[in-house]
């Protein structure tokens, strides 16, 4: 079967708006969500949705559904990331979190990684001010500009030579002004601009589909946070065009499934261990438990941003070793370590 996916960036293009005008035909955002993502596959979605969508963005479904065309991954040596919801070079990232779960810690560990591999880093500044931990996020910035104008100039001056990481806040979305950007960029001589679009006012949780279409989504996570198990981003809700089976490597696949699906489990006999006590759960969960414990701890990783605050070296891992990790902790071969022992390393 050829390999099929939504053209998101034309739907972007076209419907800025795509949670309401999704309602006003009757389809649910969250769907078009995840055929956006790629959670659910363009092989499995209804012809009256595509119909629906190439209705919508005014275009055929020949223009809606590209065929045959390859995703490029970021690799960005952090394990969650990498594994669960990977980034789409060229692609849009939205950022889903409330204030304090860490979001804008991410994004400047992300600025310093991916700087090291010759990514410039350019920042659309908020229109408000008093964010905290924005002025922190600032110092592993390499450009700041002030106006959707400004970035447009910024980008287009850099993006011949270098590969660009943009980043700006739901507000500038909210106003258009950044489908405005990236249909303006597709008539630029440049090479890849990867954007990220966070919340800084955490409104983005409570809407379905908070940026439109997106090739990956960060949903962080309010439990993770709290438990000081970060990066908090949420790895059963988190996703990525990149998961489509068609491409990913089938190793990386297999273990990405197994392990949402321990960690699903794990959550729900977490919450009956908080109400019950761990002598509560039944002797056959005993083992998911433990392993989802183990997974959890050994999700965590030391960021170099951080170095000053926590006393730990950052540490990448590269996605073939987390993998194989992954898989060794779901297969029990490490059932007698505590999870203490695997939290906030590197590889195993």
């Amino acid at each position: 079967m050829e390999d099929l996916r939504l053209n998101v960036s034309l739907l972007r293009k076209r419907v800025p708006n795509l949670t309401s005008a999704a309602k006003s035909v009757g389809l649910r955002p969250a769907t078009v969500s995840n055929l956006c993502t790629g959670k659910i596959p363009i092989g499995r979605a209804e012809v009256r949705t595509l119909a629906a969508l190439a209705s919508l963005a005014q275009c055929s479904l020949d223009e809606l559904i590209l065929k045959g065309e390859a995703f490029e991954m970021i690799e960005t040596k952090i394990k969650t990331l990498d594994l669960f919801a990977p980034i789409v070079k060229g692609g849009t990232v939205g950022l889903v979190a409330r204030p304090g779960m860490g979001q804008l810690v991410v994004l400047s560990e992300l600025f310093l990684r991916l700087k090291k591999e010759g990514y410039l880093s350019i920042v659309l500044q908020p229109e408000a001010e008093g964010y905290p931990g924005l002025e922190d996020l600032n110092e592993h910035v390499d450009v700041i500009v002030t106006s959707i104008e400004d970035a447009l100039k910024k980008i287009s001056e850099f993006g011949k030579d270098r590969e660009i990481i943009f980043t700006a806040d739901r507000s500038h979305v909210l106003t258009g002004e950044i489908f405005e950007l990236q249909e303006k960029l597709q008539d630029e001589s440049i090479r890849t601009v990867t954007t990220f679009l966070l919340d800084l006012k955490g409104e983005a949780v409570d809407e379905e589909l908070p940026y439109g279409p997106l090739e990956t989504v960060w949903n962080f996570d309010a439990d993770l946070a709290a438990r000081f198990r970060f990066p908090a981003v949420n790895p059963i809700s988190s996703t990525s065009s990149i998961l489509e089976g068609a491409y990913l490597d089938q190793s990386h696949l297999t273990v990405k499934q197994r392990a949402q699906k321990l960690l699903r489990r794990y959550r729900e006999v977490r919450s009956l261990v908080n109400v019950k006590g761990i002598a509560g759960i039944p002797e056959t969960e005993m083992q998911t438990y433990h392993r989802g414990e183990r997974l959890e701890a050994y999700l965590t990783q030391p960021f170099y941003v951080a170095e000053a605050f926590t006393g730990q070296k950052g540490v990448d891992v590269d996605l073939k070793e987390t993998i194989e990790d992954v898989r060794k902790i779901i297969d029990g071969a490490y059932d007698s370590k505590e999870p203490a022992e695997l939290s906030f390393l590197g590889k195993l």
